[in-house]
């Protein structure tokens, strides 16, 4: 058992995380993944299909991925165990008389699947399909991933500051943001539920001054977000830079809870720039994320407090109320104080 399911946290247990870049799961190969307090093995069989099982043998605990991979048969290298791809013992070398109808050990599955280009687990009972992210499927954005980025913090407190515009001038500063102009403007939240974007929260009519907006600007603009969420521990945006005219990009911010104070972030740009390398482009996220890491690492707590009355706010923190509550209503427990 699992923290999430040690919690009662059902939310997080029957959603679907991201894990791995699917390209890099090739057909027999497999790869040890940490999600929720467990250590998963993930492999690909001969058909292509994606597997994601605790990483431990049902005999005497071994590590699943510290064994060999052959064809569609996972061989633990403490006693030779071998399992098929539905988790079953089909053979034990000590006892080579018992037939494999005679065999009950089981490994532990999980869902697993492949959405965006990346890996997606589920621990528990799929509640839904992976997010909707309709940029991604726009033919005219060019798409690059960035990371996995490994930070100690919790996955609710690394969504709220992506969610946050009042840093962009202290943290990223002569970037994404300028000291001389701080203000934030006013801008709206609603909730939403819609069959192309999926439903949660969305903030629109965002706008920041910023002086390097993307990776392609030699000039500073206004430039105007929109933020969703639309996952516990997912959020995209996407931004429009006056002075870029036809350009548009989104970024969606993807976490895989470790624990409930580390994570790893899954980042896909989906944008309007042939111009930039891939290596351009990804340095340029680098920069970004990175100035934010230490920021949430060294938050106090780190879970993310969910009571109103745990942290000051004021006008331009209602993305982050809103997302609060939206935790709290859901009934997350996972990386949150409540």
């Amino acid at each position: 058992m699992n923290d999430t399911e040690q919690s009662g946290d059902t939310v997080i247990a029957n959603d679907w995380h991201p894990v791995a870049i699917a390209a890099d799961l090739r057909p027999g190969s497999m790869q040890a993944v940490p999600l929720l307090d467990m250590s998963l093995v993930l492999w690909r069989d001969t058909a292509g299909e994606v597997h994601a099982w605790q990483d431990r043998c049902p005999h005497r605990g071994m590590k699943l991925s510290m064994g060999m991979l052959n064809g569609d048969t996972l061989t633990c290298p403490y006693h030779g165990w071998a399992f098929g791809t539905t988790g079953r013992c089909k053979h034990i070398p000590a006892l080579p008389e018992l037939r494999e109808q005679h065999l009950k050990a089981q490994a532990r599955v999980f869902s697993a699947k492949e959405a965006f280009g990346l890996v997606w687990v589920c621990t528990g009972t799929p509640a839904q399909d992976v997010l909707a992210f309709p940029e991604f499927h726009d033919e005219r954005l060019r798409k690059v991933w960035c990371g996995p980025y490994d930070v100690a913090s919790s996955a609710p407190r690394i969504v709220e500051n992506f969610l946050d515009m009042a840093h962009f001038a202290f943290v990223h500063e002569g970037i994404l943001g300028d000291r001389d102009r701080t203000a934030i403007r006013d801008y709206t939240v609603n909730r939403f539920d819609d069959a192309v974007y999926g439903s949660g929260i969305w903030a629109r009519q965002c706008f920041a001054w910023q002086p390097r907006s993307n990776a392609l600007a030699d000039r500073g603009s206004d430039v105007e977000y929109t933020y969703r969420v639309i996952r516990p521990f997912t959020a995209i945006l996407t931004k429009e830079p006056a002075a870029q005219q036809g350009f548009r990009e989104a970024i969606s911010l993807h976490l895989q809870p470790v624990t409930e104070t580390s994570t790893r972030v899954w980042i896909i740009l989906a944008m309007t720039n042939d111009e930039s390398s891939v290596d351009e482009m990804r340095n340029f996220q680098d920069t970004i994320f990175l100035q934010d890491k230490p920021i949430v690492e060294n938050q106090q707590p780190l879970k993310l407090p969910l009571s109103p009355q745990a942290e000051v706010s004021v006008a331009c923190d209602r993305m982050s109320l809103a997302y609060r509550s939206y935790l709290r209503e859901l009934g997350v427990q996972y990386g949150v104080i409540r």
